[in-house]
């Protein structure tokens, strides 16, 4: 039983490494390709030999770093690291809840020790090359330790939190920790722009303008209500632009990438709010929500069965983890190591049902704009978005179907005509 676990655990971990850098060679062998011939007004010659360098340096990046990544995981494992942290957490204290924050604390340091090099080249190097990167090297490192801090805060918070429940309450351990995320999710997408974002970016009020009598004439005519319309400095960090809408109920607002502003015309702009008010008519974002709850409480519950102190599965699934055939009790953070790894595909395949789903929800949203007299101007703020970010104008077929939570342009143009 236990070899054949090993071999499971290394199948898993091969083919989930595999899988994506097969999927990523398949786009990349399209990255030659000539853009759709509709394309050819709105994209020059120039534009499209930059638009293949940078294909070329993130893939080649890509490569390396998760290759790097998957040696790393795979070399802990191998030689016992799991195991080896689970016996210096035993040795320092006692305390399940502190040996599991020691545990998970050793190996996201050992984490970022590994990924900061490389965080650091893509933003530096490949992003500064293409005219992208706005961001300061103070700006970078404040990032990393107020990221790390919210890690701590959070996620060290909800470790602690569910470990505890399970020592309490072991039998209900999984609808108990699911009932508190589930709380906490909704929490968080409606305080999010109000909690989260001025950690990293200042928010304003859009000041009276043209563009601001635009937004709320187009909003009044949806029959749509809204107050706050924010402009975050989105330059500060990079020339690509964006925007999104955000909260619940009153907490609800729109929030427009400074560099949108300065990118689009009136139109073009009102056009992007037009598309992003399609998702909140169609309540795309309470779908999900929603759907995230489930997931969550499907996985909580495959998750207790791992932890499970008196389950077969629970104790050889760690006894794999941990590099240690006769390991005979199964820690608590053993056991999410070893769910984590069985979980994948199932993981891999919610994934791509959910970006078919977000896909979905996308043309809903162009149609929208469409619908409401922004169609021509929704495409003309695509094209120049995909143009200002140098997006992927023809990837592969099976890339979109497996990664693009979004369709590609072409087919949004498409499906808008």
């Amino acid at each position: 039983m236990y070899y054949t676990l090993v071999i499971l655990f290394v199948l898993l971990m091969l083919f989930g490494f595999l899988s994506e850098r097969t999927l990523e060679y398949l786009n990349a062998k399209y990255f030659h390709l000539p853009i759709p011939k509709e394309f050819n007004k709105y994209f020059s010659l120039d534009f499209q030999n930059r638009n293949y360098n940078y294909k070329i340096a993130k893939y080649k990046y890509s490569l390396i770093d998760s290759s790097t990544s998957f040696l790393f995981t795979f070399s802990i494992w191998y030689m016992g690291g799991f195991g080896f942290l689970s016996n210096l957490a035993s040795h320092i204290t006692d305390n399940e809840v502190l040996q599991t924050l020691l545990f998970f604390g050793i190996l996201g340091l050992l984490s970022i020790i590994l990924s900061l090099p490389f965080t650091y080249y893509n933003h530096f190097v490949i992003e500064e090359k293409f005219g992208f990167n706005k961001m300061t090297r103070k700006t970078f490192f404040l990032d990393q330790v107020k990221s790390v801090l919210l890690v701590i805060v959070f996620g060290g918070g909800l470790i602690s939190l569910i470990v505890w429940v399970y020592q309490s309450f072991p039998l209900h351990f999984w609808w108990i920790i699911w009932i508190i995320i589930s709380v906490f999710m909704i929490f968080i997408t409606a305080f999010y722009a109000q909690l989260l974002v001025p950690l990293f970016n200042k928010q304003t009020e859009l000041e009276d303008s043209e563009l601001k009598q635009a937004i709320h004439s187009f909003v009044g005519s949806a029959g749509f209500s809204l107050s706050h319309i924010f402009v975050m400095d989105g330059s500060k960090r990079s020339s690509k632009a964006n925007a999104y809408f955000t909260g619940l109920g009153n907490q609800k607002r729109i929030v427009l990438y400074d560099t949108l502003i300065n990118d689009l015309e009136n139109r073009e702009i009102v056009a992007v709010l037009a598309h992003e008010l399609g998702h909140y008519k169609h309540k795309h974002t309470l779908l999900n929500m929603v759907l995230g709850i489930v997931q969550t409480g499907i996985m909580l519950y495959v998750l207790s069965l791992f932890i499970n102190p008196n389950s077969s599965i629970g104790m050889h699934l760690n006894s794999v983890v941990a590099m240690n055939p006769n390991l005979q009790k199964a820690h608590f953070y053993l056991g999410l190591i070893g769910f984590g790894i069985i979980y994948s595909p199932v993981s891999m395949l919610i994934g791509i049902l959910m970006n078919m789903l977000s896909r979905k929800f996308e043309y809903q949203a162009d149609k929208f704009a469409a619908n409401h007299g922004f169609g021509d101007e929704l495409k003309s703020a695509l094209v120049k978005l995909s143009k200002n970010s140098l997006s992927n104008l023809a990837p592969h077929p099976i890339y979109v179907f497996v990664n693009y939570s979004h369709p590609p342009l072409i087919s949004r143009m498409r499906h808008m005509n």
